[in-house]
């Protein structure tokens, strides 16, 4: 046993051990780094896959879980400022907002994994119930005239507003970012699948010193050769990764998040709006309110839609509406200002809100196509990268075998 060690030790100090082991180092280094690199290629077309299967489908559930609930909400006010018996048109409204935020719900609920998530669903899933309760409450004491109504909405409305809405906007944040750390893996430079064959590249390196040293040789054309492979290889990762980035940094995802908070602040502002007149009372705090929630929803469609397009110029009108509403109710007009809220045709703020939200829904239906066109495109920057890239670097490896070996004859 020592015999065989000392031999061993020997042989690594001469010439021919020296080759052998520079050979059989670089090949097995290539053998790795293409396993790898092949294999951070495969992990990021899995992301991809998964954003375009998962994550992002989630996320666009958990946007309509929030509108659908925040729809809801308003639509249950509007119902009961119509006193008595609503119009089947609201009452319509208000019932398939729910069924909206029960399918959204279902979807959302198929695809939690994480204890966050699905303690965020259990909590809605439960208030639900209660909040449709209310509302019927409100609904049964209005139809019969009696003001303990207001009490129930007013009840059923802080519910929504103080504990659902504020899940649903937490839950519709998680998969927000999911979303955000799938497109980032797609478009990152992957760590290993790197940083493997950069240092394959270096070995080359002092791999062809040593042979130089060692053969008189300046040029080893084999591990020349690999190297040039793992050049390309390395070029190969890189241009993956700016096309996927380019693809993905178009600014729709942005665009889709802000689109969605312009949508969710709308009708949270409408419901501001429509609760001021069932409340009847001081409504300069829901003014004040009214106005923050108005001015953001501004900002954010100057940016997205421009000031000239159809949505931008219903958000006008329904601001005009509330303008009109409000000088209804300081004239003691009470009848005017809710026949103006509510009223779905002509200038009413009920016929305009329609008009910004049916706006705002279809550009966040555009703009989600967008986003999973973007990400599709990325993918398919990726599609033969992890072919290629072992193919490389497996030639790289028989290219070492095929240069060191006749040096290493010469000593055999």
């Amino acid at each position: 046993m020592r015999t065989a060690a000392q031999w061993t030790r020997r042989f690594a100090r001469t010439a021919p051990g020296v080759i052998g082991a520079v050979g059989a180092t670089l090949v097995l280094l290539a053998l790795v780094s293409g396993l790898v690199a092949a294999n951070a290629q495969n992990a990021r077309i899995s992301r991809h896959d998964t954003a375009l299967a998962h994550t992002e489908p989630l996320a666009n559930a958990a946007q309509r879980l929030y509108v659908a609930l925040s729809t809801a909400d308003a639509a249950a006010s509007t119902a009961y400022l119509s006193g008595g018996i609503e119009s089947p048109e609201v009452r319509t409204r208000y019932e398939n907002a729910l069924t909206d935020a029960a399918a959204a719900l279902a979807e959302a609920t198929t695809g939690a994994s994480d204890t966050e998530t699905r303690g965020i669903l259990g909590q809605i899933s439960a208030e639900l119930p209660s909040y449709t309760g209310y509302v019927e409450a409100a609904r049964a004491n209005n139809r019969q005239g009696l003001p303990v109504g207001s009490a129930y909405l007013r009840q059923a409305s802080a519910l929504m507003q103080g504990s659902i809405l504020q899940n649903a906007a937490q839950l519709q944040q998680i998969r927000l970012t999911q979303l955000h750390r799938d497109q980032d893996a797609i478009t990152g430079l992957p760590l290993w699948g790197t940083a493997l064959p950069v240092l394959l590249l270096a070995a080359c390196g002092a791999g062809s010193w040593i042979l130089l040293r060692r053969t008189n040789r300046w040029v080893n054309a084999g591990v020349a050769t690999a190297a040039a492979l793992t050049v390309l290889a390395l070029l190969w990762i890189t241009a993956t990764a700016i096309a996927a980035s380019a693809a993905i940094d178009t600014g729709a995802t942005g665009r889709f998040e802000r689109l969605a908070q312009a949508r969710i602040l709308a009708q949270q502002a409408r419901t501001e709006e429509t609760l001021q007149l069932i409340t009847r009372g001081d409504i300069t705090a829901s003014e004040t309110r009214f106005g923050t929630l108005s001015d953001r929803v501004r900002a954010n469609l100057t940016g997205l839609v421009g000031t000239n397009s159809p949505t931008f110029q219903a958000f006008s009108s329904w601001q005009d509406g509330h303008r009109k509403e409000v000088a209804s109710y300081y004239s003691n007009n009470y009848r005017g200002a809710v026949d103006q809220s509510i009223k779905t045709d002509g200038t009413g703020s009920a016929a305009q809100f329609a008009a910004l939200d049916d706006g705002l829904r279809a550009e966040l239906e555009r703009t989600r196509q967008e986003v999973r066109d973007d990400v599709n495109t990325a993918g398919n920057a990726l599609t033969l990268s992890p072919f290629g890239l072992l193919a490389l670097l497996l030639a790289a490896a028989a290219a070492i075998v095929v240069g060191v070996w006749p040096r290493l004859k010469e000593f055999l």
